[in-house]
């Protein structure tokens, strides 16, 4: 791996904006956090003390249309994905997510404000060695004509992902993605999150979509894109599917050694894919990245090491 140390953010940074679905306005700071903190959400602004959540997958409480964390009193935090996409597609590993309403704001609708709010926090190398969760076997979910799957990959994450929209505006569209920060940034964390005019109301009526605009989303009707700037991708859809995956999967707490293939997913099936992966301790461990030597024999290199990283030293039932 290109990093074999933990990073965090040098300081704090702020953004303000709304959430999509509330439509309230919210403050949202990203900031350092101690070796093998993994990202942590502070829910501040509450009557009360504030309340952190882990961002892990045993903190997801809902997936209807966003990623909503909390626990047992209840949800702290929705719609966490995109800040979670930049700060994993960035290559951070530990970070305190600060926000002082329920919702992370919806920015544009992509991750383009969160990865600008990293550069200017700026990223710094601690000193524990980084960590990885290497897929060992494939695992399978299946919900209804949605396809997931996580399987064994020789080295890093990548996304195979794949949409199949009747809307002939979106159509089919297929995106494959080697994920490392330089492609995050100019490849996925500007495409912009998606919707349909014929849907506004159901959603308004469920309390969804109240702070939808189109200035954070890319609306269709049943024909054509309604948004005056047009697309910044041909295939932006699929490309904020691939965004909204790589939030999810940051999920698993450690940054995943896999390939991820999703058919007409979402984040339903994102969650369940790495919920049945973390479920089969066979299906996984956590390993290593080779700390950085000044010189070593081709080898010497090659011994103990596994896909790039050394031996795991940590296995399932003991992370």
């Amino acid at each position: 791996m290109k990093f074999s140390r933990q990073t965090t953010l040098r300081s704090q940074a702020t953004v303000t904006g709304v959430g999509v679905h509330s439509g309230l306005a919210v403050n949202l700071t990203i900031g350092p956090a101690p070796i093998d903190a993994g990202f942590i959400f502070v829910r501040t602004g509450l009557e009360d003390a504030d309340r952190e959540v882990p961002a892990v997958a045993g903190s997801v409480i809902a997936t209807d249309l966003a990623t909503v964390l909390g626990d047992s009193d209840g949800p702290l935090v929705s719609t966490a994905e995109h800040v979670l996409a930049a700060l994993r597609g960035m290559g951070v590993d530990n970070a305190i997510i600060e926000v002082d309403g329920p919702e992370v704001p919806i920015m544009d609708g992509s991750a383009a404000a969160f990865v600008a709010a990293i550069d200017q926090a700026g990223i710094v190398t601690q000193s524990a060695t980084r960590r990885f969760i290497q897929v060992l076997k494939p695992v399978q979910v299946v919900i209804g004509d949605s396809f997931g799957e996580l399987r064994p990959h020789a080295s890093g994450f990548r996304a195979e992902v794949e949409i199949n929209f009747a809307n002939p505006a979106i159509g089919h569209q297929n995106f494959a993605f080697d994920l490392c920060p330089e492609s995050f940034r100019r490849d996925v964390s500007r495409a912009r999150t998606f919707g349909f005019m014929n849907e506004v109301a159901r959603l308004w009526n469920a309390g969804f979509a109240r702070g939808a605009s189109f200035e954070n989303t890319v609306v269709f009707d049943e024909a054509r894109l309604h948004n005056a700037e047009g697309l910044r991708y041909a295939d932006e859809c699929v490309r904020h599917k691939v965004l909204d995956v790589i939030g999810d999967l940051a999920l698993a707490g450690l940054p995943l050694q896999g390939v991820y293939r999703s058919v007409r997913g979402g984040h339903k099936l994102n969650h369940a894919v790495l919920t049945a992966l973390l479920a089969d301790h066979s299906a996984w461990r956590v390993v290593e990245a080779e700390p950085a030597r000044r010189s070593r024999s081709h080898a010497e290199a090659g011994a103990g090491m596994v896909g790039g990283m050394i031996a795991p030293a940590y296995g399932p039932d003991v992370s």
